[in-house]
């Protein structure tokens, strides 16, 4: 066993005792990422050909990606904030879900004050500035967009992801919410019954009476990014980037001393600035932690949607429409239920069961998207099951309070967290640079919605009221009762719908478009994911979206990282679809041990 704690010359208490105050970022460095001593190395000494801005979903899929192609690349990874939280915090014990919001989430930017004097959008979610960024508080919901859901955007682009969805999902390990508890993973259902009859019964019903929701466009069992391997012995494990990143370093560490590969080396607590160019070649990174030579490495921004757009902003003058343009979803929360004994099926409901069920819809008179994540609940003991029912939820976000489940033992619960898509065309939406000194939040957001934008929100709404009142209410609309909050943060139940004020939420999720991809003069990124005018960085992300429909963007983010990282190694068609994949190398790490 590794005893080690400091220095050969200075260990074990001898000659004078060890540090005796370490911190939880030391002990990181220590064994994970590089130390004061170690940047100042690498900085000063090594060369790299990937340099990965970011160490969420895309930074994950990209270098997963290289390495699998290329075990010898070399590849530098910046995050800006420290070591928070090792896996997504809905798979730690409960009082971990208290760590959502507040400090956890920081706002790069200014707010434009017409946006936050809005009648309903009045802000922007903000960043996670923490190792593995986004990825440890996601929903993880996970659908393939349909061609027609990606109107706006190049067809060749489409075409590509429509190649790489199979690939994005099995790193992610997306899986059905229907075959949760089919054998998949582990343990046997029959030792855990959560998604079983409810979810079945539910998802064919609203299949079968799809044509009673009159904006209603498709249905299915919701693709969650939650099908834990076999080796992790559970049964849902919500995907977050921590684990197998170190997993990943852990993986090239060993290949390294068996000179079969390359270190990956990884620095966190690093904020790069800007970057500096000549002739529209990045040349050196400014970062918090002293300057980072480029030479002929090529630059990944992997850092979310806003960030990259500032960067851009910041160090490529050159570089036409960035921040122009502005997507994002809106989003109501409508909580209802229906007496339990209503289905026919009641009785094979057992004492817990949740249902996670995605449905689409579009706005006849504008064509904006729609979709409803919904998460169904039945719960005849909430106080015992807090716990598990906590541990298992579909959207942790958006779910069911102990107030809502203790009063309704005798109820399915319905909670809908409904996301629309913000019209990507207003000209009122932007991101711009301002004087302001500092160049990481030197920025101001404006987002104010339109006529358009409430025309897909009055849809969104009133085709969530009919599913639940026409479809998910056997006995009909009389049977169904709605969630109404009060001021004092408490409510009650109601059996009129909620007025809109009392539904939509003000802050907007999934930012997107503000470096948009586009064909020949149009957009600010090319096909080959380069800011036109600038030759060795590349774009990851929301932030390409030409147009952000209403899907929950992170899969076809994955799907196109992964692309890019194809494309850069120059790897064949055949082995995108063929090869192995490095991560499943870690997990089993055979072949090295």
């Amino acid at each position: 066993m590794k005893t080690a704690s400091s220095a050969p010359n200075f260990n074990y208490g001898y000659p004078t005792p060890g540090p005796q105050h370490p911190t939880g970022q030391e002990v990181m460095n220590h064994v994970f990422f590089l130390s004061r001593t170690g940047w100042k190395q690498v900085r000063e000494e090594e060369r790299f050909d990937y340099i990965v801005i970011g160490s969420g979903f895309c930074a994950l899929a990209f270098v997963d990606r290289v390495l699998q192609r290329d075990p010898c690349a070399r590849i530098l990874i910046l995050e800006r904030g420290p070591f928070f939280l090792p896996e997504h915090f809905q798979n730690l014990p409960l009082p971990y879900q208290q760590t959502l919001g507040g400090l956890s989430e920081t706002f790069p930017w200014t707010l434009s004050s017409k946006t936050i004097s809005g009648r309903f959008i009045q802000w922007q979610h903000g960043m996670v500035p923490f190792f593995g960024g986004r990825s440890i508080m996601w929903s993880a919901w996970c659908p393939r967009p349909t061609p027609e859901e990606m109107a706006g955007w190049p067809e060749p682009l489409i075409q590509v992801a429509g190649q790489y969805f199979s690939e994005a999902e099995r790193l992610l390990n997306v899986i059905s919410a229907s075959d949760i508890d089919k054998g998949k993973t582990a343990p046997p259902p029959s030792l855990r019954p959560i998604f079983g009859t409810l979810q079945e019964q539910l998802t064919d019903l609203l299949h079968r009476e799809l044509g009673r929701i009159d904006s209603a466009t498709r249905v299915m069992a919701a693709p969650l990014a939650v099908g834990a391997p076999q080796l992790h012995g559970v049964d849902f494990d919500k995907f977050s980037t921590p684990g197998p990143l170190l997993a990943l370093l852990d993986h090239q560490r060993r290949r390294a001393e068996q000179d079969a590969g390359a270190p990956l080396r990884i620095v966190t607590e690093c904020v790069v600035t800007r970057i500096l160019q000549q002739g529209g070649r990045a040349t050196a990174l400014d970062t918090t932690r002293g300057t980072i030579n480029v030479a002929d490495s090529k630059v990944i921004l992997a850092m979310g949607t806003l960030p990259p757009t500032t960067l851009v902003l910041n160090s490529f003058p050159q570089v036409t429409q960035a921040g122009e343009r502005f997507t994002a979803h809106f989003i109501s929360a409508i909580v209802a239920r229906v007496p339990r004994e209503d289905y026919p099926f009641h009785q094979d409901i057992a004492e817990l069961e949740l249902a996670a069920i995605y449905l689409a819809g579009v706005d006849p008179r504008t064509g904006g998207q729609y979709h409803i994540q919904l998460t169904a609940l039945s719960d005849r003991n909430p106080e015992a099951n807090a716990q598990t029912a906590a541990r298992h939820m579909p959207d942790v976000v958006a779910t069911a309070t102990a107030e809502q489940l203790c009063s309704s033992k005798e109820h399915v619960v319905f909670v809908c967290a409904v996301l629309g898509e913000l019209d990507p065309r207003n000209p009122n939406n932007w991101l711009r640079k301002t004087e302001e000194e500092d160049p990481t939040t030197n920025v101001l957001l404006q987002v104010l919605e339109n006529e358009n934008d409430l025309s897909v929100w009055d849809t969104m709404d009133e085709g969530t009221f009919q599913a639940l009142e026409r479809v998910l209410s056997p006995r009909g609309a009389q049977r169904v009762e709605y969630w109404h909050p009060s001021a004092n943060g408490s409510g009650a139940w109601q059996p009129e719908r909620p007025p809109v004020e009392g539904i939509r939420v003000p802050g907007l999720v999934h930012e997107g478009s503000t470096l948009w991809i586009g064909e020949g003069e149009e957009g600010v990124v090319g096909l080959d994911y380069r800011p036109k005018g600038v030759e060795n960085v590349y774009v990851t992300g929301g932030c390409l979206w030409p147009t952000g429909g209403s899907w929950n963007p992170t899969m076809t983010m994955v799907g196109l990282a992964q692309h890019l990282a194809d494309t850069l190694v120059g790897a064949p068609q055949e082995a995108v679809v063929m090869g192995d994949r490095s991560l499943e190398a870690t997990r089993a790490d055979s072949a090295l041990t």
